[in-house]
């Protein structure tokens, strides 16, 4: 492992992120997860990364024996559950897991896959345990299998250099490796893309719609180029049915843009798939940032597809937070090259991600709703919204886990914490934790906030994490949040909330929060925290939305 640290290192830096690795000795696995003053778990890693491959986990093929084959894969199992188990008591971190590539070399051929006992059957069966286990955890997978199949197991396993040096696999893909986990670990922590954003001509379809008429692009199933287009517009699908938001930004008339969405019979894409659609001839640098204004998204949550040199280079230079994918002239290889990027790389997948790219898309019409007002206030009634509270639990961990680690920008400290934490917060009976889900006429806008409160001193409560998503700014969210804490507050004693902010680079915009909901600020540190202080005693005006409770939470008083 000492020779992918430094590639793990310099790939995380690629990911946005700083990466400190502390590393075992050699064949010292179990001892480093088991004792408790090992140097891994003194360490209080965020995350452990458990590469463990078929020969370290000794799988025994027994070809043709169904009891021995069980007994194998049960005893591998065992061993991981164990490591997993000790290093989660021991320092309170999660596991990175891989699946196991299989070696390349089968006794039996073809059938090899199929007996009982070989060892391609061991790791399928051991793999297929692993990825349901995982789900059923906090722990993340990395599918090793998945990578080395990728790139051929032939060349995966390198025997000489197994040999000489236990590789796992050929140093040739220590890059490829060092760069899916830090995929993993940069989705973790919330750096996992948002938004797909796509050029029109000779991108989604190929040829000029404004030159070649709608019947001159090509676009057709049997035609060759027309299916490489399909493809891609395929993909943008398949990326918004697990919640990708879709935009477009075309050098184009609307009308003429937006004409193939409407009447070509062959288009996969429809204009109701597309959250925001920029067609016009302004520069596209302009256009994308508009883009992220109208979605409430950071420019670092867009990549942008274009088959244009020229205009990719311009994004490049002029928003260089947005991720740009470098196609080659064939356009039967865009989808792959943008799936293989690993942009929009997950940890996990809810109901709400399935329905996030529809959230942002209502958004988008509601923010087109308030352009057509000039009483905020009017506008707001007219939204008709409800807010609903609840605390931690079960049902919204995961989603609460990952707003915790993917809002930067109105995040008042910006802590994060692993979903293992957060249900540690959920059994802390001197912790108050809330979250708040909003509905309105649009639908409904999922999980958007979070806030959790820690005593500090006598009858005073610290306010350790509040976020919000910006989708839903500028709507009295704000208010009506502080309002339940002050509820809580009272309900459980409190005299005075403590409010911190912490800057960072991504949160100036919540600098005045505190302030803005009547704290008063006691003081303000050389590194730009501020402390802020608020009596529990306040009461908070009139909210342009009705107030909920899930149940079993506190009635209100």
């Amino acid at each position: 492992m000492d020779l992918i640290v430094p590639l793990l290192i310099a790939s995380a830096a690629r990911h946005g992120f700083s990466l400190e690795c502390i590393t075992g000795a050699y064949d010292q696995f179990l001892q480093d997860a088991l004792q408790p003053d090992s140097t891994l778990n003194t360490a209080r890693p965020d995350a452990v990364l458990v590469a463990l491959d078929h020969r370290g986990l000794a799988l025994r093929a027994s070809p043709g024996d169904e009891q021995a084959a069980a007994n194998s894969v049960e005893a591998a199992i065992g061993l991981l559950e164990l490591i997993r188990a000790a290093i989660a008591r021991n320092s309170g971190a999660l596991c990175i897991v891989q699946t196991l590539a299989a070696p390349p070399e089968g006794l039996f051929g073809s059938f090899d896959r199929a007996l009982t006992g070989t060892t391609r059957n061991l790791v399928d069966r051991f793999n297929q345990q692993v990825c349901g286990s995982v789900q059923q955890s906090t722990d993340l997978l990395l599918d090793v299998a998945g990578i080395a199949e990728t790139v051929g197991l032939a060349d995966w396993h390198s025997p000489a250099q197994w040999n000489l040096a236990k590789l796992p696999f050929a140093d040739a893909y220590v890059p490829l490796y060092a760069d899916h986990v830090c995929r993993i670990i940069s989705a973790m922590r919330g750096k996992s893309r948002r938004c797909l954003v796509l050029d029109l001509d000779n991108t989604v379809w190929g040829g000029v719609i404004g030159d070649d008429g709608l019947d001159g692009i090509q676009l057709a199933q049997g035609d060759a180029t027309g299916e490489a287009f399909l493809s891609v517009q395929q993909a943008a699908l398949t990326l918004r049915a697990r919640g990708i938001v879709l935009a477009v930004s075309s050098k184009n008339t609307d009308a003429v843009a937006r004409r193939p969405f409407k009447e070509h019979p062959d288009m996969l894409l429809k204009e109701e798939h597309i959250a925001v659609f920029q067609a016009n001839w302004d520069d596209k640098a302009a256009n994308i940032r508009a883009i992220a204004k109208e979605l409430s998204l950071g420019l670092d949550s867009l990549v942008f597809l274009d088959d244009n040199p020229v205009e990719r280079g311009l994004i490049r230079r002029e928003i260089p937070e947005v991720a740009v994918p470098e196609l080659e002239s064939d356009p039967a290889d865009y989808a792959r090259t943008l799936a293989a990027a690993g942009y929009f790389e997950a940890t996990e997948f809810s109901e709400e991600d399935r329905s996030r790219a529809q959230m942002y898309q209502a958004n988008a019409r509601r923010l087109s709703l308030l352009g057509q007002t000039s009483d905020l206030q009017s506008y707001l009634r007219s939204l008709e919204m409800r807010i609903v509270f609840g605390s931690f639990d079960g049902t919204t961990r995961s989603r609460v886990t990952q707003l915790i680690n993917k809002s930067n920008q109105f995040n008042l400290t910006t802590r994060r914490y692993t979903e293992s934490q957060v249900e540690q917060l959920e059994l802390d009976q001197e912790a108050m934790s809330l979250h708040a889900r909003l509905f309105d006429k649009f639908g409904d806008n999922g999980i958007i906030c979070v806030v959790i409160c820690r005593p500090s001193r006598p009858e005073t409560w610290t306010i350790d994490t509040w976020l919000m998503s910006c989708r839903v700014l500028g709507r009295c969210v704000e208010q009506a949040v502080l309002a339940e804490i002050l509820l809580r507050a009272r309900a459980a004693g409190v005299s005075i909330l403590e409010g911190i902010y912490i800057p960072t680079e991504r949160n100036e915009m919540v600098r005045e929060h505190y302030g803005k909901l009547g704290f008063s600020r006691i003081e303000e540190a050389s590194d730009g925290s501020i402390r802020w202080e608020l009596k529990t005693d306040m009461q908070p005006g009139d909210l342009p939305m009705a107030v909920e409770r899930e149940k079993s939470q506190m009635e209100p008083a």
